[in-house]
């Protein structure tokens, strides 16, 4: 690997993140007995950073010192920790964002023809609702951990080119 000239833009983004969230991540690698690498802690600031769910090779792209082959293997590993959450929807490449334990509680608006994905919000009269309707849930039947909504729909921009 040629060395850099430069620092890589994890770098510079990884000074902005609280020791705090390494620590973590570490401890999470540890569990799974796996070490907080190089290459992962990168992969880590990338998705820290970033505003929405990336693909591996949005990661790549963010960072131009990791391979593609590598964050693969890595986001196997983050996401066997508890570090990153693997979201799947109708496009070829998964994306992948830090765990709810590294964020906050968040749903998703997934657009059924360019497959990005953007973080959402509800309003907390909605959020109360559907934690209502969870501790409905017979407990001898299903015992729920947490929740997850992925709203299909189109982006703003798929949505101008499809009224065109």
């Amino acid at each position: 690997m040629p060395k850099r000239t430069s620092p890589s833009p994890s770098a510079a983004r990884a000074a902005e993140i609280d020791v705090d969230f390494h620590a973590a991540v570490a401890r999470r690698l540890r569990a799974v007995r796996q070490r907080y690498s190089t290459g992962r802690r990168a992969i880590a600031v990338v998705l820290a950073t970033a505003d929405r769910p990336l693909t591996a090779p949005e990661v790549v792209e963010l960072d131009s010192g990791l391979s593609v082959s590598s964050v693969y293997r890595n986001l196997a590993v983050l996401e066997q920790a508890g570090v990153v959450r693997r979201l799947v929807t109708q496009e070829e490449n998964a994306r992948y964002e830090l765990a709810e334990a590294f964020t906050h509680h968040h749903h998703h608006l997934v657009c059924e023809r360019c497959g990005i994905i953007m973080d959402y919000e509800p309003p907390a009269a909605l959020e109360r609702a559907l934690q209502r309707a969870l501790d409905a849930i017979p407990q001898g039947n299903f015992q729920p951990r947490s929740h997850h909504i992925q709203i299909l729909g189109l982006c703003p921009g798929c949505s101008r080119a499809a009224t065109r």
